[in-house]
């Protein structure tokens, strides 16, 4: 089997540079949970104004009145600096250093570099990446970064609060070394943003590399159980495999691209089996045995789809062929006894439901259809003795008549 594909319900254990280029379509967040974005929190206005003095110099208020104003004013300022982005208390952002306005902020399939230094909460420095750069909304990054990160200004400096759902979530991470359950502390200054390459008028080199770059991140995904994720990565791999080509392209780079292809659509397959998303599952593996008709493990994940819908014959099948290329495969094998067993039941269970369809016999009923049958066959016997005894006379008669 080709390497860096899922075997068996895992991934290869790939950690995946953040990638800089345009995938271009599909993003995560249109594929993964729902949010729903709160309304930016406007200051409150004092409309009771102190009058304002005249030319002759008015009534002042006193030092001590301003300093108790500015006292009881000052935690609400502090609180509504920060900005529950999601509602839920678990992904905060705040304003350390303004940006250059909100007609600055990056947009989603947009290439952005930030400056990033990532702590958790006791103040422990996790690591720090002056240029980083991702494509935003395609799930290169933590979460809590693609959630913030585009409703940031050019130049704007913010801290953010995630929680570890938005984070490295329950596994932590071991690079960088974050504890499970970790909520970070993010710093980050949004440095730059621009417009994804133009696909079609990639080089198949730079595009090869961009689409193992997504797969990879969706790799990342799938040993995290983020199956709707990692889904999300690998569809976008496959819009760049599958994007037509204005430069040209060598018949080894074809290939690659094909394989990449092939590679995408498996761990897909795998990763819709996780979120028992069978139909789509089947369309992915039927798309690989159409470029790849002996593709082993679109074959297996096949048979496994089939036999999950209950199509125990047409399963067996696949999973025979399989078996024939790979003979000394156990997960092959294990399965495919499992199936023929489940199958010998279910035909099984099927001609004892026919038997009661159409009536069981009861004991005494057959010996009645036998006692029947035996008083038929005696008659049958009795009438046909006389009928030969009579003819026998008949006969007797007619020769003496003769003599």
């Amino acid at each position: 089997m080709a390497d860096g594909e899922i075997v068996n319900g895992s991934a290869d254990n790939l950690e995946v540079a953040p990638s800089g280029e345009k995938s271009g379509r599909a993003s995560l967040l249109d594929s993964g949970e729902d949010f729903t974005m709160l309304d930016d929190v406007e200051d409150d206005v004092d409309d009771d104004l102190p009058p304002l003095e005249d030319a002759g110099g008015g009534k002042k208020k006193d030092s001590a009145t301003k300093d108790t104003t500015k006292a009881d004013q000052t935690p609400a300022t502090e609180l509504e600096e920060w900005q529950d982005i999601l509602g839920n208390g678990q992904l905060r952002k705040k304003v350390v250093e303004a940006g250059a306005g909100p007609e600055s902020r990056p947009q989603r399939g947009q290439n952005v570099t930030i400056h990033l230094k990532t702590t958790l909460t006791d103040g422990t420095v996790v690591e720090e990446l002056p240029n980083l750069s991702f494509t935003l909304g395609d799930g290169d990054v933590l979460q809590a970064l693609d959630l913030t990160v585009q409703l940031m200004e050019m130049g704007e400096k913010a801290l953010i609060e995630a929680g570890a759902k938005y984070a490295y979530g329950a596994l932590g991470s071991s690079a960088p070394a974050v504890p499970p359950g970790s909520d970070l502390i993010l710093e980050v200054q949004l440095l730059s943003a621009d417009d994804a390459p133009d696909l079609e008028l990639m080089p198949p080199s730079e595009r090869i590399s961009l689409a193992n770059r997504k797969r990879e991140r969706g790799n990342v995904h799938y040993q995290r159980a983020d199956y709707a994720f990692a889904i999300n990565s690998y569809g976008i791999a496959l819009q760049i495999t599958e994007a037509t080509f204005r430069v040209d392209i060598s018949q080894q780079e074809e290939e690659e691209l094909l394989d990449m292809k092939v590679k995408c659509l498996n761990n897909m397959a795998a990763a819709q089996l996780k979120l028992d998303h069978y139909e789509a599952a089947l369309r992915s593996c039927v798309s690989v045995l159409e470029h790849q008709p002996d593709n082993v493990k679109a074959l297996f994940r096949k048979g496994k789809v089939l036999a999950l819908q209950g199509e125990f014959a047409e399963a067996i099948q696949t999973l025979k062929r399989a078996l024939k290329l790979e003979p000394s495969n156990k997960t092959i094998h294990a399965e495919l006894s499992k199936l023929v067993k489940k199958h010998s039941e279910q035909k099984g269970a099927e001609q004892a439901m026919y038997k009661k369809m159409l009536g069981n016999p009861t004991n005494a009923d057959v010996q009645k259809h036998h006692a029947k049958s035996s008083w038929s066959l005696s008659w049958k016997w009795l009438f046909g003795a006389t009928a030969v005894a009579i003819g026998g006379v008949a006969l007797s008669v007619v020769i003496a008549a003769r003599n």
